[in-house]
Formats: C-alpha cells, sequence, structure tokens
C-alpha cells in the first residue's frame, strides 16, 4: 500500500516530503489546522505521534510537545477519532508513530484493527524490534498496515538485511546517533550511509533527524526518496502558528522538486 504509493509519486518527483505532528499539541484543534495547512502545501506522507510519556527516541523539542499534550489530558481514543478525521479531510498516506507500551496497554490486535478502521496507512513504534514483535506483526499483516522499522549509522548490514525481511512500505533512515532535533551534518557520510542503506533493502528510504531547511533537502536528492521533517516544524508552529508552518512546508516542497 505505501510503498505502492511512494513509487507512483517518485515518478512525478525526484524527493518526497514526510512531515511529523505530536497529537494534541499545542491542542486537537490546532493539530487539525496543521495537518490542514501542511496538505495544502504539498507535503507527500505524515507522522501522527500519539504522545507518550518516555519517547526514547525523541529530542527536547517533541519530548516537551508530548509531555505538554499530556498534561492537557490526550487520551488514544482521540488519537483515533483525529485520525479518522485527518484521513477523511485529505487523500495522502498518514502514518502513527508511538511506543510499543501504548500498543501493549490497548492491546496489539485492537490497536492495528482500529489503525484500518481510521485508515492509517502504518506505524513506527521505534521501541519494538521484530524479535519482539511476532504479535504485532501478526496484526499488522492481517489488517493490511505497513510496520515501518528504523536503520541507524550504527546498523551493520546484515541486521539492516534482517530488519528489511520484516519491513514494509518503508525503512525509516535515521541521519545519525542520537535523538530528534538536533543538527545533522549533510555530508558525504550520509550519502555512504543511505549507500549502505540502499544495498539492504528492496524498500524506498526515508531520512531523518535534523531536515531543517532547503539546503538539506537539495541534498537528499538521489539518495534518499523521503526528507522526514519533525522538530523544525513544531518549532516554527510554536513561534509563528501553523500558517507558518504551512509556509515552511511549502518551501521544503518547492526545494524537493526543484
Amino acid at each position: 500500500m505505501l510503498e505502492q504509493y511512494i513509487r507512483e509519486r517518485l515518478r512525478e518527483k525526484k524527493l518526497l516530503l514526510m512531515t511529523h505532528i505530536v497529537l494534541g499539541y499545542p491542542s486537537l484543534k490546532v493539530s487539525l489546522d496543521i495537518v490542514d495547512a501542511m496538505v495544502a502545501a504539498g507535503v507527500d506522507l505524515m507522522e501522527l505521534q500519539i504522545p507518550f510519556s518516555e519517547p526514547i527516541a525523541d529530542g527536547p523539542v517533541i519530548l516537551k510537545a508530548n509531555q505538554e499534550a499530556l498534561a492537557r489530558g490526550i487520551k488514544v481514543a482521540e488519537c483515533f477519532e483525529f485520525a479518522r478525521k485527518a484521513t477523511a479531510r485529505h487523500a495522502i498516506p498518514f502514518l502513527f508513530m508511538t511506543y510499543y507500551n501504548i500498543l501493549f496497554r490497548y492491546g496489539v490486535q485492537g490497536f492495528a484493527e482500529k489503525m484500518k478502521k481510521c485508515g492509517v496507512a502504518g506505524a513506527i513504534v521505534p521501541d519494538l524490534p521484530p524479535e519482539e514483535a511476532d504479535d504485532y506483526l501478526a496484526a499488522m499483516e492481517r489488517h493490511g498496515r505497513d510496520p515501518i522499522f528504523i536503520y541507524s549509522p550504527n546498523t551493520p548490514p546484515e541486521r539492516m538485511r534482517y530488519l528489511d525481511a520484516h519491513a514494509k512500505g518503508f525503512v525509516y533512515c535515521v541521519a545519525r546517533k542520537g535523538v530528534t532535533g538536533s543538527g545533522t551534518d549533510f555530508s558525504h557520510s550520509v550519502s555512504d550511509y543511505l549507500n549502505q542503506c540502499r544495498a539492504s533493502t528492496r524498500l524506498p528510504l526515508a531520512l531523518g533527524f535534523g531536515v531543517k531547511d532547503r539546503s538539506d533537502v537539495a541534498f537528499l536528492k538521489g539518495k534518499a526518496d523521503i526528507a522526514v521533517i519533525g522538530s523544525q516544524t513544531i518549532r516554527i508552529t510554536d513561534e509563528s502558528g501553523p500558517e507558518a508552518a504551512g509556509m515552511f512546508v511549502a518551501d521544503m516542497v518547492d526545494a524537493s522538486r526543484g
């Protein structure tokens, strides 16, 4: 499902853009405004993060957004309802990003089934390796949802191939060690890393962690298939609101086409 969409979009442009929001931050209403603005700007895919108290892969910007959304009382049921509204309003694929404890407490089978009912195409669960994911993988397969797995710069080639055997849709390549939100040096080392990723999977490659301006997007054209922008759009929303975030995304979309 996701892989076919991505490959079809790549016939039209060299690099796709995926953005990331934390549901309920700063509110569910504003979250929907942000989605609307980003889709209007031309984003190709979007991650909807279900807030969690210990988001271990996330840096201070996204961590703060998770904490504030939880402090305001965001519930998983509200996140599903939000996703249902978003997928009904917009034709692009939406994915959930969250941590395994959310799935465990909800019930893995029920979570995957609810994803299907809400039209969510896949999920990124950074703390769930395939070795511990039999129930999750079976549930995702049963309901036709795509499990997205993650490569990092210290993932050895044999591990990459193992992850590829369980992944669907695309592979999320972390640009550097550490958490989201810090700067990344987009240089030959990233190119070499992406070449290794490409050799280890049959799926399209998304690259995130540190993509924040036109030069980063321009660098990734011809190297990755999807540029992922997360912390920067949250910073801009905090400073100037959803409309400004939409304008920023429009500029990144333009850079991906140029």
